[in-house]
C-alpha cells in the first residue's frame, strides 16, 4: 500500500461549514486481473488504506464517506472499520436486489450511516431509501428542474440529500434554494465574480499589504516595521511562533526576535497566512485548503532539494487568492509584485514550482491520472499530503485561538 494514493473531498453544509469528507482512493500500478473481482480488489485496497493511514489522520473530527461496492454490502467481506463517523456509500450501479437489501440493512443496524451515491429515482429503489440516511444527487446528470424533480420524489422518505459536483457559488444558491442540506464539489476553488470585475475595495487594503510583503524590495527592517505596527498581527504572530507547532528552544517575545530565528522570508509567509486567514464572510475550509497547499508544496520541494522552498510556500498559499478576494487571478497577480517563477506557477502552471503546484491540486481534486512529481514515487507524494494535512489542521486550531484580547 505505500505506493496508493488517499485524498479526500469535503462536504459543506448550509453555511459552508464542513460536515464531512469523501476519501478518495488509488491504489497502486496493480494487475487485478488474478481476482475474481475487480470491485472486491478495489474495496480491499480501500480498506487496506483506511487501516494503514487512519481515519482520524485524514478527517479529523469530521465524518468519513468512502464508496462500498457489492461484495461488501452483501457482507462477503467484514468492514473492519469503527461505525463512528463514518458513513457508507453505496454505489449506483448496485441493483437493489433483495440480498442488497438486507447487506444495507445490517449495516445500519450496526450503527452504520449510509449514503446512496449518484442517486438517480426508480421504484425499485423504495427500499433503500426506506433504510438510507443521505442521498446524493449528482448536478452534472440532472438539469436545474430535474434536480428539482429528484429531490421532490424521495422527501417522502426520512432522508438528508448532497448535492454533488457543485463547481461554483452561483450552482450552490441553486441548490440551496431547491433545499438540499449539504453540497459537494470544489465551490471554494473559483471567486463568487464573474472575470473582467477589479479587486472589491473591501479587499484593496489587504492586497497592497500583501504586495508589501512579497515584494524581494521588502528587508527584514520594513517587515519588523510593518508587522509591528500592526497591534492585532503581531498579537497573533507572537502567539503563533510560540505555539508547538515550531518547538522554539524558548518564548519569542518580539518581531525582531521571529526574524533573527525564522527569516525574513519565513516570516513574510506567516505574516501572509495570518492576513489571509482574518479574511471575513469565508468559509474556514478555504483557509484549510490554503494552508494544505502552501504546505505540500513546500514539502515536494523539500523532497526534491529545491531551493527557496519558502517560495513554493507562497505558491501554494497563494493559490486561494481569487477565491479569497473574489477576483481573477489574473487581476490580483497585476497588482503584486511577485517573482517570474511565482506569477508563471500561479498564471499558467509553468517551471518546476508549476508541475509542484499542480501536483498538489491535481491530489487535491482526485485527479489521479495527473499526480506526479519529478523524481519522486507515490508514497513520497502521499506523504507530502497527509503530512500537509497534519500541519494544516493543527495550524487551523492555532488560528481558531488567535483571538485579539
Amino acid at each position: 500500500m505505500l505506493d496508493s494514493f488517499v485524498g479526500r473531498q469535503p462536504i459543506f453544509d448550509r453555511d459552508l461549514e464542513v460536515y464531512g469528507y469523501e476519501l478518495l482512493f488509488r491504489g497502486g500500478d496493480v494487475d487485478f486481473a488474478d481476482f475474481e473481482q475487480g470491485d472486491r480488489a478495489t474495496s480491499q485496497l480501500i480498506v487496506n488504506a483506511f487501516t494503514e493511514v487512519g481515519i482520524d489522520r485524514v478527517v479529523g473530527r469530521r465524518l468519513a464517506f468512502f464508496n462500498l461496492t457489492r461484495s461488501f454490502v452483501v457482507g462477503e467481506y467484514p468492514l473492519p472499520v469503527p461505525n463512528e463517523r463514518v458513513v457508507l456509500e453505496v454505489l449506483e450501479d448496485i441493483e437493489p436486489d433483495e440480498e442488497v437489501i438486507r447487506g444495507v440493512q445490517a449495516l445500519a443496524d450496526q450503527g452504520y450511516l449510509i449514503a446512496l451515491d449518484d442517486f438517480v429515482y426508480k421504484e425499485s429503489m423504495d427500499p433503500l431509501l426506506e433504510i438510507a440516511d443521505l442521498v446524493k444527487i449528482d448536478m452534472l446528470e440532472f438539469t436545474d428542474a430535474e434536480m428539482k424533480e429528484q429531490f421532490d420524489r424521495i422527501q417522502r422518505f426520512n432522508v438528508q440529500t448532497i448535492a454533488e459536483k457543485i463547481e461554483t457559488y452561483e450552482q450552490f444558491e441553486l441548490c440551496r434554494r431547491i433545499g438540499f442540506d449539504y453540497f459537494q464539489g470544489y465551490l471554494l476553488s473559483k471567486p463568487k465574480v464573474l472575470h473582467g470585475r477589479r479587486v472589491p475595495a473591501n479587499r484593496l487594503s489587504l492586497l497592497r499589504i500583501l504586495s508589501r510583503l512579497v515584494d524581494p524590495r521588502c528587508d527584514l527592517r520594513e517587515v519588523r516595521e510593518m508587522v509591528g505596527q500592526d497591534v492585532s498581527l503581531s498579537y497573533k504572530m507572537l502567539r503563533h511562533i510560540n505555539s508547538a507547532l515550531y518547538g522554539m528552544p524558548r518564548r519569542i517575545d518580539s518581531i525582531s526576535e521571529c526574524l533573527m530565528y525564522l527569516g525574513t522570508d519565513y516570516v513574510k509567509n506567516v505574516a501572509s497566512l495570518l492576513l489571509l486567514s482574518g479574511v471575513d464572510d469565508k468559509p474556514e475550509e478555504l483557509v484549510v485548503t490554503a494552508l494544505l497547499r502552501a504546505k505540500m508544496c513546500e514539502l515536494l520541494a523539500e523532497l526534491r532539494g529545491e531551493a527557496k522552498r519558502e517560495k513554493y510556500f507562497t505558491a501554494g498559499l497563494f493559490s486561494t487568492l481569487d477565491a479569497l478576494l473574489d477576483s481573477p487571478m489574473e487581476d490580483i497577480i497585476e497588482s503584486m509584485p511577485l517573482s517570474q517563477e511565482v506569477t508563471e506557477a500561479l498564471l499558467s502552471g509553468n517551471g518546476m514550482m508549476g508541475e509542484i503546484l499542480g501536483c498538489t491540486l491535481s491530489y487535491e481534486r482526485g485527479e489521479w491520472d495527473k499526480v506526479a512529481c519529478p523524481g519522486l514515487s507515490r508514497a513520497q507524494i502521499k506523504g507530502a499530503f497527509l503530512s500537509a494535512v497534519s500541519w494544516a489542521n493543527q495550524v487551523d486550531e492555532e488560528l481558531k485561538a488567535l483571538v485579539v484580547p
